[in-house]
């Protein structure tokens, strides 16, 4: 997948695009549907799939105090765009220029860089000045600059419709199956490794340490079933979600005991994918209680394979 990240570099290059346009946060069930509307519209004609997303939510700009937890890293995003088989993704700043353009300027945009056949979206797309532009006027005016639009109806779930703002909250609240039904997939919090305290080692339990951003989504504070993509390849894992109460207590962070698997990765990006919630986080009263806590964990791990 080529991955484009200023669009003044785009001189419309790519044969018969066929565009998604939407922030795709967390690309959940409703967004992987417009991807692959727009994908299967692209193979239809022999044409290109392209992605138009922002690499920062726009209210990270207009108004940041408002600004929504991202559901997804950036590159977690790329990888699933490439799984849905996009196959070019226009990654491109939000800026506070960028926010002034009209709904039209936008359009003309589009039409100057990528020139698209076909643009398809979700059914609450916004884009333009104030969110002015919308579906309604995709479809009334796309013929206008040169394509046709398409705009998904909503996905629904159990009758509700799949949003970002729903999973983020059942993530926050800890519903991790809820939040797993409504992605399509396990919760991934990708980061990368950095250098720990050293104690899980002691244990007989390395972990690899991930920061937590704080402007990330991530679940309360326990311990976690998960899968971890490590350099491609699959592993099953335990992940503590916390401050480390046990010892001193330092910033809330993700510590992952990768099974059977010892290799060195700090500075490298890891894929922790959350299966399954096997308990709260815990004080133990000695490193004796808790060696034999996560000894438990591990159990539960492989008992929920």
């Amino acid at each position: 997948m080529e991955i484009v990240k200023k669009i003044s570099v785009m001189t419309r290059q790519y044969p018969r695009p066929v565009v998604a346009l939407g922030m795709f946060d967390g690309v959940h069930l409703g967004h992987a549907t417009v991807i692959r509307h727009a994908v299967d519209k692209a193979h239809e004609i022999a044409g290109t799939a392209i992605v138009f997303t922002f690499s920062n939510h726009p209210l990270s700009v207009l108004n940041p105090e408002s600004a929504p937890l991202m559901i997804g890293s950036r590159s977690l995003r790329r990888e699933i765009f490439e799984t849905l088989g996009v196959d070019v993704l226009v990654e491109v700043p939000f800026t506070k220029d960028f926010s002034k353009k009209s709904p039209e300027e936008f359009l003309e945009l589009l039409r100057e860089k990528i020139a698209p056949i076909f643009v398809v979206t979700g059914p609450n797309y916004t884009f333009g000045r104030f969110g002015r532009g919308n579906g309604r006027l995709l479809l009334r005016e796309g013929d206008n600059y040169g394509f046709k639009a398409e705009v998904c109806t909503a996905f629904t779930v159990a009758g509700k419709t799949v949003s970002s703002t729903r999973i983020r909250a059942l993530i926050a609240c800890g519903d991790l199956h809820g939040a797993n039904e409504l992605l399509g997939r396990n919760f991934i919090y990708a980061g990368k490794v950095v250098n720990g305290d050293k104690r899980g080692r002691k244990l007989g339990f390395p972990t690899a340490n991930v920061e937590i951003d704080d402007g990330r989504a991530m679940l309360p504070n326990g311990a976690y079933v998960v899968r971890v993509k490590v350099r491609g390849e699959f592993f099953n894992g335990i992940a503590n979600v916390g401050d480390n109460p046990t010892f001193k207590a330092v910033k809330r962070r993700l510590e992952v005991f990768i099974d059977e698997f010892s290799d060195d990765i700090y500075g490298e990006e890891i894929f922790v994918g959350f299966v399954s919630k096997i308990r709260d986080e815990k004080k133990f009263s000695s490193a004796d209680e808790l060696k034999a806590q996560l000894a438990e964990d591990l159990k539960a791990m492989r008992n929920a394979q």
